[in-house]
């Protein structure tokens, strides 16, 4: 089959429900650490650990998925991935301990793995010419998971306990149901088959080093901010505002589910300005807004905070589409280097404002986080985009 100018809608939609699926996971892990905290007796250090973990098993061993993927398309990683994301996370409720927690976050982060190489590396090809556009409507499923999960974490937590967090196995056994059952996402991409070898990947990897070093960082940056903002925020209205859970994850709801939808309108309007115009405006403009969030409260605040969500994540399908341009032939190794190595690297960041936020308080911890954009900002601005051998 060769890749058509027509965007596969159909294929993309389910491509991103179960983005959706897989992401609604890593969305509640966040809200879960409050209770985590209060029940095992953690320390914002250890709590910033655990994200640590689900990071490092979900995103940062991602490109090592996506070289496989790119020699060999293994579409049974997307029902796979599902159910083991959904597994992991039902269990968490019911660890004793510290380290039966990190071990259920590890499967949990397996499954996350498992899915997103071979997700982006099938939009990818389905997407047709309108990359972006076509990308965006695959990644807005994972937006809309990380919304929903906080909201679903505390409703499970408030009403049934830690063990309720149980229920994030049903949706994961649903997705990978409706794979199994399902016959036209099976893509046959022959690009998938083009880069087995390992020379010529490393030729290719060399050739866009610099620029996809500067893209890489720019989204370790907007990652720190993005993951540290879910992480603190539930802490900053539950232990130190004094407020009421539910209202923490309405806020994060309000926060993920306005990124949603700047996922899905940021990629059709990158395609017509310019994906690096997107991404410099969404980086930019994110940490004025963050200021304006916290020196607010009340309405204001989650007006402040849904405007942030929604112009930080404008970048979010953008940086992946410009990671696949710069390695072509490698669309499975470019989303595993975005997506996992540079996404995943908010866990990292996250220990390090956990260590931040036991010093210092998690409220000068926010303030830290609200100007870590303009770095990602200047990184950005020196991409060299679109490059030379590009047409």
């Amino acid at each position: 089959m060769v890749e058509g100018k027509k965007i596969d809608y159909r294929g993309l939609i389910l491509l991103g429900a179960g983005h959706l699926i897989t992401d609604l996971n890593q969305g509640a892990l966040p809200a879960l650490l409050p209770f985590l905290k209060e029940a095992l007796g953690l320390s914002y250090t250890m709590a910033g650990t655990i994200l640590l973990c689900s990071s490092l098993t979900s995103s940062a061993i991602q490109p090592a998925f996506g070289y496989i993927t790119d020699r060999k398309s293994l579409h049974w990683f997307l029902p796979m991935g599902c159910f083991c994301a959904g597994l992991g996370l039902a269990l968490i409720g019911w660890a004793s301990s510290y380290r039966q927690v990190v071990l259920w976050v590890v499967l949990s982060g397996l499954g996350t793995a498992i899915y997103h190489p071979e997700g982006w590396r099938t939009a990818n090809f389905i997407a047709g010419q309108k990359k972006a556009t076509g990308i965006s409507i695959f990644a807005v499923g994972g937006n809309l998971g990380f919304a929903l999960g906080p909201l679903m974490a505390t409703y499970f937590v408030k009403h049934f306990g830690l063990k309720g967090s149980s229920y994030f196995v049903v949706p994961g056994l649903l997705m990978a149901g409706v794979f199994l059952m399902s016959k036209f996402w099976r893509v046959r991409a022959p690009s998938a088959r083009i880069s087995a070898s390992s020379t010529s990947t490393r030729a290719a990897l060399r050739s866009a080093l610099y620029p996809l070093s500067l893209l890489i960082g720019m989204v370790i940056l907007r990652s720190w901010t993005h993951l540290g903002l879910m992480t603190f925020i539930p802490f900053y209205y539950i232990n130190h505002m004094k407020g009421d859970p539910m209202q923490a994850g309405n806020l994060l709801f309000a926060f993920l589910g306005a990124g949603t939808v700047g996922t899905l309108v940021g990629g059709p309007i990158a395609d017509r300005f310019g994906h690096k115009k997107i991404i410099l405006f969404s980086l930019g403009l994110s940490c004025p807004l963050l200021i304006l969030f916290l020196l607010s409260s009340g309405v204001w605040s989650f007006f402040w905070l849904i405007l942030a969500g929604l112009i930080m994540i404008f970048s979010f399908s953008v940086s992946m589409v410009m990671g696949q341009s710069f390695l072509p032939r490698h669309p499975g190794m470019a989303s595993g280097l975005i997506l996992g190595l540079a996404i995943g690297s908010g866990g990292l960041g996250a220990t390090f404002l956990g260590v931040f936020a036991d010093h210092w308080g998690v409220p000068l911890t926010l303030w830290v986080i609200a100007f870590i954009p303009l770095g990602a900002f200047t990184l950005g601005a020196l991409i060299p985009y679109p490059l030379k051998h590009e047409t």
